[in-house]
């Protein structure tokens, strides 16, 4: 499945989610077309390397980690879900505190990613904690996590491909739900089956998204009522 768009438009113009993808897009431009050898430095340089956080060294990958993407699919996949859901989210967070919200949501899934690397077998741990992890996609899980308890019944135009090709319209918390579980189903596999995609970043954004919207008990924007009134001339009477 892969969402198109949701049928839920924001109040106000999402400025902030823009921004973010303006830069994760621009930096991603930036260092590619330095070339191969560059653009590898630069993922070692600023992604999130685990032995170095643990250590308490170059702690200033934690946030420059999240705007330093793999590739072009890695890139253009985390942008269009945060295209599709982060402008609800700033809708209900505002402008500012939606930038704190999904700063603190990349960090929350730094936290779970590092946790996580413990659960591996010692031959599996050495190496993992030598890996650089790049992308937004921790806090776009955030994103997710916010969006599915904000807006649970929002409806989500999907494409799906099985057999035949066809887009259907589903509520948010079934198209988010079933993108969870998937996500903490593959993080299990992934303790004994390296994989090259940090599923408990994930399932740590996620779970970060929806704890701040419940404990900070914010709901979202409510919706204008548009009154009309109409002018209906009469004819006089003589």
């Amino acid at each position: 499945m892969w969402p198109l768009y949701d049928e839920n438009r924001p109040r106000r113009k999402p400025i902030v989610n823009y921004t973010l993808i303006a830069i994760n897009v621009a930096v991603f431009i930036y260092f590619y077309f330095q070339g191969y050898t560059a653009f590898q430095k630069a993922i070692i340089q600023y992604g999130e390397i685990p032995i170095y956080i643990l250590k308490g060294e170059r702690l200033y990958t934690l946030i420059t980690s999240m705007f330093m993407h793999g590739g072009w699919m890695h890139l253009i996949g985390n942008m269009v879900y945060l295209y599709i859901f982060g402008d609800n989210v700033e809708d209900a967070f505002g402008h500012l505190g939606y930038l704190a919200f999904y700063i603190i949501a990349g960090l929350g899934a730094s936290l779970v990613h590092l946790l996580s690397l413990f659960l591996m077998p010692p031959d599996l741990l050495y190496y993992s904690l030598r890996v650089p992890a790049v992308g937004a996609s921790g806090a776009i899980s955030g994103v997710l996590g916010a969006y599915m308890i904000l807006y649970p019944r929002a409806r989500i135009r999907t494409l799906v491909v099985y057999y035949v090709i066809t887009i259907i319209s589903i509520p948010a918390y079934y198209y988010i739900g079933f993108w969870f579980l998937y996500q903490l189903l593959m993080g299990m596999l992934a303790i004994e089956i390296p994989s090259g995609v940090a599923f408990w970043a994930h399932v740590g954004g996620f779970v970060t998204g929806v704890l701040i919207v419940k404990l900070l008990g914010i709901r979202p924007p409510r919706r204008r009522k548009i009154i009309y009134y109409y002018h209906i001339p009469v004819e006089p009477y003589y």
